[in-house]
């Protein structure tokens, strides 16, 4: 609704990652150094962490698009509690290796003849596991063992592990990672945006999606911004899309400090509103639907219904037309609405 209404291709302030974003902040600027080195020694362990939402997919999106593919094959897993054969099992899939009746050495064999055919055409092979936290120990050393495969000197593969923060906790700490720790060669934690870079940040994203300065970002609103994101870029683009909305619904040319104020209100009320009634549904007495499209939409629709009694007649109106779009509206797939289009 408000892409229409200020004229912007698409939504600049999407949850889901997209790497046509990525946008260098200092903490960001810095993972890419590191990791810039740590490609260059072609070897070890790369790690990466950060708080959810700070922005690690996007950055190994943005990673992804700028490394050589005919020097470096890349393959990502999302992990979740896997053991260590699930993992070397999902690690040979992804290399395209079959292993269906296959016991693990034989899997093991057939995975490092596929690192070795790769090395000999000059392709090394980088492995990207994220949300590593998730891993049982077995799993982690199933990752350090690949890290030993090696042709002459030069090691067969390369791994990058993504992140919360309890896994560099974990890293640091714990005794039985002592051996992945002596392998690890460049880390970094993602740190919170500074509130200098929040401006800067919003306008990148607008202008991506055909913005002509309108709405006008005030400077009053950065501190609020600030304030309810702590510089997390996920938090930030949450309260950017409401912003937005109610800023077309009151067809605003400029967005202030109050309008955010209020819709930061708006949204400490709907967070409410949803842990009462996440209360009365495990005593049976209602259910909401898990759909984060569904979700979205009733989210913005409870924001319009919180401002009803303020706006009176004109805002029921408009109510009732955001309604209306919302039922009509047929999102495309996951997968196409996000893709980056080709350069």
């Amino acid at each position: 609704m408000y892409n229409d209404h200020y004229g912007l291709t698409g939504r600049p302030f999407q949850l889901t990652p997209d790497p046509r974003f990525y946008f260098e902040s200092a903490t960001h600027r810095k993972a890419m150094a590191y990791l810039g080195y740590g490609l260059s020694q072609g070897e070890g362990f790369i790690v990466i962490t950060g708080e959810i939402g700070s922005g690690k997919t996007t950055l190994t999106g943005h990673l992804l698009g700028t490394i050589d593919p005919l020097r470096i094959r890349a393959i990502r897993i999302v992990s979740t509690s896997f053991g260590g054969d699930d993992l070397l099992r999902l690690v040979a899939a992804q290399l395209g290796v079959a292993t269906e009746g296959l016991e693990k050495a034989e899997v093991l064999d057939r995975v490092e003849t596929n690192l070795l055919d790769h090395a000999r055409t000059g392709q090394k092979t980088l492995i990207i596991v994220d949300e590593v936290q998730n891993l049982e120990q077995g799993a982690l050393e199933e990752l350090r063992m690949l890290s030993n495969f090696q042709a002459g000197e030069h090691a067969l593969v390369q791994l990058l592990l993504l992140g919360q923060p309890e896994f560099k906790e974990r890293l640091d700490k714990a005794p039985e990672l002592e051996q992945l720790r002596q392998r690890v060669i460049a880390t970094h934690h993602l740190t919170a945006m500074e509130k200098c870079e929040i401006s800067p940040y919003i306008a990148h994203r607008l202008k991506l999606v055909g913005w002509n300065g309108t709405p006008a970002i005030d400077e009053s609103a950065i501190d609020p911004l600030f304030a309810y994101s702590g510089g997390m870029p996920r938090k930030l683009n949450n309260v950017m899309t409401r912003v937005l909305l109610m800023g077309s619904i009151e067809r605003r040319d400029a967005i202030d400090g109050a309008l955010v104020e209020a819709v930061v209100a708006d949204m400490a009320r709907d967070a409410f509103s949803v842990s009462s009634a996440s209360a009365q549904e495990s005593t049976g007495t209602q259910s909401f639907a898990t759909d984060s499209v569904a979700l979205d939409l009733a989210a913005r629709i409870a924001m319009l219904e919180s401002h009803a009694e303020e706006q009176g007649a004109v805002l029921r109106r408009t109510l009732s037309l955001l309604v209306q779009w919302a039922e009509s509206d047929v999102p495309a797939p996951r997968s196409e609405f996000f893709r980056a289009p080709a350069a």
